[in-house]
């Protein structure tokens, strides 16, 4: 059979075109590109002579070349719900919107190392029409112009009303989806199951005063006096002498619902606050003022000084990953990528499955957050401690995590299903065995001390199951009642924080 030679002349829009392959074509068969398409220009006819060999090698690399293109192609070209035309030319893959305490530095950090990871070179960030917009681009193998990752950092409200109007594909806050705004989006799925919400790291929020103030704590009904106006000389609270100038994010920020929440408790924020889209100019307003006062995510601080928060009832905190990770400082909270429970943009779910990775909680913790990869913490305990916690945790190392539940429920929550596969990989790699796992539970003080002690051990009973589920048997599990609060039992935040589970390991 009679065996005719093509080439593509779609130059610029073809790869086949662009490296000048000749295209083998068996008689009858349509005389068009493999790739595109396009009708191919003859070069001459070629008769069976030609060596099968070699007619079926150059065969072999075609098709070879044409399934590698487009898995790339699929993989990152203009997919449903996602492919849009960035600055330069580039393809948008894949778009994030919402929070900037994300958005600033630590997802276009994450877009980096996942491009990276899919074999792309040339790897840039390409600055949108304002600070708060970047695409961050790359060349991936096969590919001719570069495919890009879009990231729009308007605050966290903007997440959700994206994901409403197909303008992202990932939704960055740092704060909890709202009742409202996850009905909105009930099309999409259960916006709180663990298909659709993702614990991507954890922040403090660092209240911060200049270097020079000689404050280093404050309780919560102090913070709430002071950003509510009531309170509005330092002198008030015993700090020198002078007004109190207080700088806040804006109204967009999930920085500043999440403060609202644990910190103003209803009460409306001081009129005279001045108010920040970006964390870092607000950082630096705080610094350069010796009156000021203003709250930031954890890798905003940078020359101010963060003081420590006390709840009532429980000792003061200073924000540390420690602290932090543990979510037992007062004002540490979750920050969250939110997705439709079916993405219908492929590269959607793949990029959830890296920066929850072990590869990508490390870029979680470049960029100056709390990531969720297990370290061992040595942790002095209190003497309010009892003597039985003392021997038990005597030689060990806590592991900055607890494992909490789903409020109102006796089911782990989103993050604590998977920081359990997070323990197990870690006991692994270290070779440790069920028997060096501590797991010690804890209560609220609602009830009665019986039933608080109850409580607590199957909370820390319905851990073990999950080790167990593993292959894992825990040495020691116990539950400790209302032992060792870390938030106020007077509110229904402090009350949950206080039902959790500690997990030790004993060398």
């Amino acid at each position: 059979m009679a065996t005719r030679w093509g080439r593509c002349t779609n130059s610029g829009n073809c790869e086949t075109s662009n490296k000048r392959h000749l295209i083998p074509v068996l008689q009858g068969a349509d005389f068009v590109c493999p790739e595109c398409g396009r009708a191919l220009t003859e070069v001459g006819s070629q008769a069976q002579t030609r060596s099968n060999a070699a007619v079926f090698a150059i065969l072999g690399s075609i098709v070879v070349f044409l399934l590698g293109f487009f898995a790339w192609r699929a993989f990152f070209g203009k997919t449903q719900g996602g492919g849009s035309a960035g600055p330069s030319g580039q393809n948008v893959a894949l778009r994030l919107a919402g929070s900037n305490t994300i958005g600033a530095s630590m997802a276009p950090a994450l877009a980096e190392a996942f491009l990276k990871a899919q074999g792309a070179t040339g790897i840039k960030v390409v600055p949108g029409a304002n600070p708060e917009e970047s695409v961050v681009q790359g060349l991936l193998p096969t590919e001719s112009s570069p495919s890009g990752i879009s990231i729009s950092a308007h605050g966290s409200a903007t997440a959700f009303s994206g994901l409403a109007d197909g303008t992202c594909d990932i939704g960055m806050a740092s704060r909890r989806i709202k009742p409202d705004e996850a009905a909105k989006l009930s099309s999409l799925g259960d916006m709180y199951s663990t298909a659709s919400e993702h614990v991507l790291g954890l922040d403090g929020i660092a209240v911060i005063v200049n270097a020079a103030n000689s404050l280093s704590a404050l309780g919560k009904d102090q913070l709430m006096q002071i950003f509510s106006g009531d309170v509005t000389d330092w002198s008030q609270i015993g700090v020198s002498h002078g007004p109190i100038k207080i700088y806040a994010r804006d109204d967009k920020s999930g920085t500043f619902d999440t403060f609202k929440t644990l910190v103003l408790a209803g009460k409306s924020l001081a009129p005279g606050a001045q108010r920040f889209e970006d964390s870092n100019a607000l950082s630096e307003a705080v610094a350069s003022d010796p009156n000021g006062i203003g709250f930031v995510g954890l890798p905003y601080v940078h020359s101010a000084k963060a003081i420590a928060v006390a709840e009532k009832g429980a000792r003061a905190l200073q924000p540390s990953r420690l602290t932090v990770a543990t979510e037992d400082y007062p004002l540490s909270r979750r920050l969250y990528l939110y997705t439709p429970a079916n993405p219908a943009n492929r590269i959607t779910r793949k990029f959830i499955e890296f920066a929850l990775s072990k590869q990508g909680q490390n870029v979680v913790g470049d960029a100056g957050f709390v990531a969720q990869n297990v370290v061992p913490q040595t942790q002095t305990v209190g003497q309010e401690a009892s003597a039985d916690y003392k021997q038990l945790t005597e030689g060990a190392e806590r592991l900055s995590l607890n494992f909490r539940f789903r409020t109102g429920q006796s089911d782990l929550d989103n993050k604590a299903i998977v920081d359990v596969d997070r323990v197990i990989n870690f006991i692994a790699d270290l070779r440790y065995t069920g028997g060096n796992i501590l797991l010690f539970g804890f209560a609220d003080s609602t009830g009665t001390r019986e039933g608080n002690n109850a409580l607590s051990l199957n909370r820390a009973k319905t851990v073990e199951d999950q080790f167990a589920l593993r292959g894992l048997k825990p040495g020691v599990v116990r539950g400790f009642g209302s032992d060792l609060p870390v938030a106020s039992n007077d509110t229904d935040e402090g009350r949950e924080k206080n039902r959790r589970v500690e997990i030790w390991i004993k060398k």
